[in-house]
């Protein structure tokens, strides 16, 4: 179950999407979030030294812009990288963020 808003993937822009991944730290959780499958939100290998408010700022902005999605399950809120939606959507993207 999704208690987050999510944007349709049809909704979701290159821009936003570029924009979101522009920032360092968004684009390390990117790669983190790499393998698809949903990571806890306070997973330590994110390999930021932030606070936790700004953490949530950056989680926020990366659902916003359609590259993530938060998924609750009763205390547990996980993470997950929407690859197989953006693969489809922009080929080749996610590909090009995580290459060095």
């Amino acid at each position: 179950m999704t208690d987050y808003p999510t944007p349709d993937i049809a909704d979701v822009n290159l821009v936003d999407v570029l924009r979101a991944a522009g920032d360092p730290i968004r684009l390390q959780i990117i790669r983190a979030l790499a393998d698809g499958r949903p990571h806890p939100k306070a997973m330590t290998e994110w390999g930021v030294d932030i606070q936790k408010s700004t953490m949530a700022h950056h989680f926020k902005t990366l659902r916003e812009a359609g590259v993530t999605r938060t998924i609750v399950s009763g205390r547990t809120h996980e993470i997950q990288l929407r690859r197989d939606e953006l693969d489809a959507r922009f080929p080749g993207l996610i590909e090009a963020l995580l290459r060095d």
